[in-house]
């Protein structure tokens, strides 16, 4: 009973925690100009593409987008 306790408290603490990240401008403009760079060098690649859907989604994030 108390684990199921302690699952449900840490499974909703994580749920608030990362639904409550901050607006950044500073990371949003670092994520936005990581992206515009990364595609003028960008490989054809599968590791190039997860990297660059990596940056668009940090960006999403900081930016509120």
């Amino acid at each position: 009973m108390t684990r199921m306790i302690l699952l449900f408290i840490l499974l909703t603490t994580a749920v608030f925690a990362t639904s409550t990240v901050k607006k950044d401008p500073r990371l949003c403009k670092i994520f936005q100009d990581k992206i515009i760079d990364y595609k003028k060098k960008m490989r054809d690649d599968a590791y190039a593409h997860t990297t660059l859907e990596s940056y668009k989604k940090r960006a999403k994030i900081y930016c509120g987008k």
